[in-house]
């Protein structure tokens, strides 16, 4: 089979890139092994999928060559993609900082995507694999289980190694090599924390699914101020996701459980009015009961506030607003919203995102050297990327 341009990988790069190629007139053949397109949109977000974000700009996004993001995130903005969201009648809303969400379902979003495939007239084939590619004299050569197909133009859109369940691997990966492409290492990012040291596992265990609301979580120099949960296994929570594509493993992260609060003037304020009040009653106002009795018995000895001298209470607020906590490691690519690291991007162009080792071959989302921060930041970069290259291929 013959056709202008083959994107594999019906995600939401893909998606983007096929029905936009296809809008200019481009024969355009969209495959993907899974047996349904957009899965991982359909689970994003809870089921709501957080589609972009309102305030969506290069530095939300993490990549070993910072500058590549700029030009396609220029190109397609967030407000281009809300545009479309509202010319489809999808309703949203905002969440917070900026997060856009789906009033009903992850599904409103697919089906849009899948609608403008349809009218532009794209060519969409599940269960398809592709065993081989070469590079043909016009362009590329597939053996897939469609039997073989010819284009001039080739997308890789397979997406990193995050949740393999959904169907992640690494062929995006294998592909770029075999046409002489540099991968930098992956790992886990936006992804739950382990913790193995035996007193701080059993505090974790005690308070699963205890949440903090105001926290501030810091390493190698990037802070969140987002909310943490803990879990039967260590810590999660949009902080600490945040903060995990930032850490490696040997690294300490700081947690300031009460970054609104200037504790020891606080608590020096609250032993002059109350000075009865025991210290775990207190911080049972600031956290859950269970918390603060736990707090209390494990980090120090509670008693009524009056019998804390100032550096005692001083020594308090150092612990609640530098917890520092050495991670075991993480949940790795089982439960990780994303991949960091992958195809070189000093090897693409950051205008076209074709390859510069081997013309009419193009990278789009996140089998790149690109990885946004949490709150919708992934998928305005597959948008944009998955625009940039429909305008080229």
């Amino acid at each position: 089979m013959q056709t202008d341009v083959v994107v594999i990988g019906a995600g939401a790069a893909g998606l983007m890139c096929a029905f936009t190629a296809a809008a200019r007139g481009r024969k355009v053949l969209l495959i993907d092994h899974a047996n349904k397109a957009g899965k991982k949109i359909l689970m994003s977000g809870g089921g709501r999928c957080n589609f972009t974000n309102m305030y969506t700009e290069p530095a939300n996004f993490l990549s070993g060559n910072p500058h590549f993001c700029k030009s396609a995130l220029a190109r397609y903005t967030q407000w281009d993609f809300i545009e479309m969201v509202g010319r489809h009648g999808v309703p949203y809303h905002e969440k917070k900082l900026g997060q856009l969400f789906c009033d009903n379902k992850a599904s409103d979003i697919l089906g849009m995507l899948l609608d403008e495939c349809e009218q532009a007239g794209v060519d969409l084939r599940l269960d398809t694999s592709v065993q081989s590619i070469e590079k043909g004299e016009l362009g590329y050569l597939l053996q897939s289980s469609a039997g073989e197909l010819a284009c001039q133009s080739l997308v890789i859109a397979t997406g990193g190694l995050s949740i393999p369940t959904l169907g992640a691997s690494g062929f995006g990966y294998q592909v770029a090599r075999q046409f002489g492409h540099s991968v930098l290492p992956t790992r886990a990012g936006l992804v739950p924390f382990t913790i193995t040291e035996p007193l701080l596992k059993s505090m974790c265990e005690s308070l699963s699914g205890t949440s903090v609301e105001d926290c501030l979580v810091s390493c190698n120099g990037q802070s969140f101020r987002e909310n943490i949960l803990f879990t039967h296994r260590g810590l999660s929570g949009p902080a600490i996701l945040q903060v995990s594509s930032y850490w490696q493993p040997g690294d300490t992260i700081e947690i300031n459980l009460l970054p609104h609060l200037d504790l020891v003037e606080w608590l020096d304020e609250q032993r002059g009015e109350r000075p009865n009040t025991e210290l775990k009653t207190l911080l049972g106002e600031l956290f859950t009961r269970k918390m603060a009795t736990l707090l209390a018995e494990h980090w120090f000895v509670s008693k009524p506030l009056k019998q804390y001298s100032a550096a005692e209470l001083a020594e308090i607020a150092e612990k609640l607003s530098n917890w520092r906590v050495m991670p075991a490691g993480t949940e790795g690519y089982r439960t990780a919203e994303v991949t960091i690291g992958g195809v070189d991007t000093r090897e693409v162009s950051s205008k076209t995102m074709e390859s510069l080792k081997a013309p009419g071959l193009y990278f789009v989302g996140e089998v790149l050297d690109v990885t946004g921060h949490l709150g919708g930041f992934n998928f305005q970069w597959a948008w944009a990327s998955g625009y940039a290259a429909a305008q080229y291929v």
